[in-house]
């Protein structure tokens, strides 16, 4: 895979010449740089090395043979991130680094908020599948309570940053550093952080300290230099220590980790740091995992680390991911809803067949629906979680539905449940679609459109064999009927992407 140096080059001109600073607000057309020009100018490794576990697409399933789908939400960003930095530097898409479960969900929603004492709402509407004529998408809402600056529970961050070697470049550990400097920015004076750092050694280079002393914190993280190999696991296990020690159940208590994945000393194996994380997720502590750089990013073991850590992942490709992440969207580090999991009945009187796009390795048995035991995923405070289904409905359908003897004109039953603490109880919620409710007021079209949009951009990256008629003009016609709401340029930045795509040999 070799390097784009010529459009690297130009498109930091285009930078230039614009006059790229670094006001990270939208421009007059809602979009947003996606370099700063100092990035675009960095020397970026070959992604060849970048390790991604394969899967393969959910198949179409009959309703006659198993009329009920269950899966756990997934509230990463990371899969779309990379996508984007591959693109950005004219590298070829790995199809096993596409998730389109992560692609729709690292955009924000407009669906209507919980309501009450509720910390999820959830809704579901059904529209025409674009790319397969006959078919339907059935689109799934989820919205995580927001919550108000008074709101936010106190932090107890434990910053685990990578210094190794690998994490020297401008585009890995200095956009951490800023990272965590603007995070700072963003905290209340009685917010606590802790920085350990790891390489050949684990040190802890700052004991858990209150915002309030922000000049000391700043100096620690300014202190952070790259070298030497990678002792994670060992590292992990004293960020974990640290949090503990802190530890308040009223507090927003999780470890940040920083780096590129490449561990190569002590605990080495996903399935060891995997069970590290496992153990300390049962005592209250959160993982929120965050990717660097091409080249050795190991976005498979980070992927099943915050799984398994009741966190996210996300991938920080550039400065305005940085702010994303660290300030516009920082409410998501505070969990309002626990071990969240849905369920999908699907009526086999109107639905013959129903594929779940994405989602492959979040599919759960649908026995585990109730078990309070089983583990699930985490949505944060005013995160919009997105699922599509494609289904297609009986030639019969509407006969059915029109025939007075049947009783029961659900077309899909959408269960959720989800706890407000980790050791709390399941609260179920339920919303319904009947077979003459072509769109639910609960969303809007333009979300719709949107989602199909992103989804069929996604099997396109992916060659999936369920992407039918779909291709990139489509795709951005779709997006782009989606555009109304966009608060901060992401959707419109989307379209950019799609034409990189377009640019790129056949």
């Amino acid at each position: 895979m070799k390097k784009n140096y010529l459009g690297i080059g130009l498109a930091a001109m285009s930078l230039l010449a614009i006059g790229c600073t670094k006001d990270y607000s939208d421009d007059a057309n809602g979009m947003m740089a996606l370099y700063s020009f100092c990035d675009m100018m960095s020397t970026i490794p070959e992604a060849g090395g970048d390790k991604f576990d394969d899967f393969t697409d959910n198949p179409f399933v009959k309703t006659t043979d198993e009329p009920v789908s269950t899966f756990s939400v997934d509230a990463d960003g990371a899969s779309y991130a990379i996508m984007r930095r591959y693109l950005t530097y004219g590298y070829n898409i790995n199809p096993s680094s596409v998730r389109i479960e992560e692609f729709l969900n690292y955009f924000t929603f407009n669906y209507t908020a919980p309501k009450g004492d509720d910390h999820v709402s959830i809704g579901a509407e059904v529209g025409d599948c674009p790319w397969n004529t006959g078919h339907h998408l059935l689109q799934l809402g989820i919205k995580g309570k927001e919550l108000t600056a008074d709101e936010m529970p106190r932090a107890n961050f434990v910053f685990l940053v990578d210094v190794s070697g690998s994490m020297n470049s401008s585009d890995k550990l200095d956009l951490l550093k800023k990272g965590l400097t603007e995070l700072l920015y963003q905290l209340n004076p009685d917010d606590r952080i802790s920085l350990i750092t790891y390489s050949g050694t684990v040190k802890k280079l700052l004991e858990s300290t209150p915002v309030s002393e922000a000049d000391k914190i700043k100096k620690a993280i300014s202190k952070l230099n790259a070298s030497g190999s990678t002792a994670g696991g060992e590292a992990l296990k004293m960020a974990y220590e640290e949090a503990l020690t802190n530890y308040d159940p009223k507090c927003n208590n999780r470890v940040i980790m920083g780096t590129d994945g490449d561990f190569n000393v002590g605990v080495t194996s996903t399935d060891a740091l995997v069970e590290i994380v496992e153990s300390y997720a049962r005592k209250g502590i959160y993982m929120t995992c965050l990717g660097f750089g091409t080249g050795n990013l190991n976005d498979a073991m980070m992927e099943k680390v915050s799984n398994a850590g009741n966190g996210t992942y996300h991938y920080i490709d550039c400065e305005n991911e940085m702010m994303k992440v660290f300030v516009h969207e920082r409410s998501q580090f505070v969990s309002v809803a626990n071990d969240a999991k849905c369920q999908v009945s699907f009526n086999p009187d109107y639905v013959s067949e129903y594929r779940l796009i994405g989602y492959e390795n979040r599919v759960m048995s649908n026995a585990d629906f109730e078990n309070d035991k089983k583990d699930a995923g985490e949505i944060g405070a005013g995160q919009t979680i997105t699922a599509l289904y494609e289904i297609v409905l009986k030639k019969d359908c509407w006969d059915t539905f029109n025939d007075l003897t049947v009783s029961n004109k659900n077309l899909v039953t959408f269960d959720f449940r989800y706890k407000k603490s980790l050791d709390g109880p399941s609260i179920p919620l339920k919303a319904t679609l009947t077979a003459d409710m072509p769109f639910n007021k609960y969303g809007r079209p333009d979300d719709f459109y949107f989602a199909a949009g992103v989804a069929a951009f996604g099997m396109i990256l992916r060659d999936s064999p369920y992407k039918g008629d779909a291709t990139i003009e489509m795709a951005k016609s779709l997006v782009k009927q989606g555009l109304s709401f966009d608060p901060n340029g992401y959707r419109a930045e989307l379209l950019k992407l799609m034409d990189k795509k377009n640019e790129q040999p056949q």
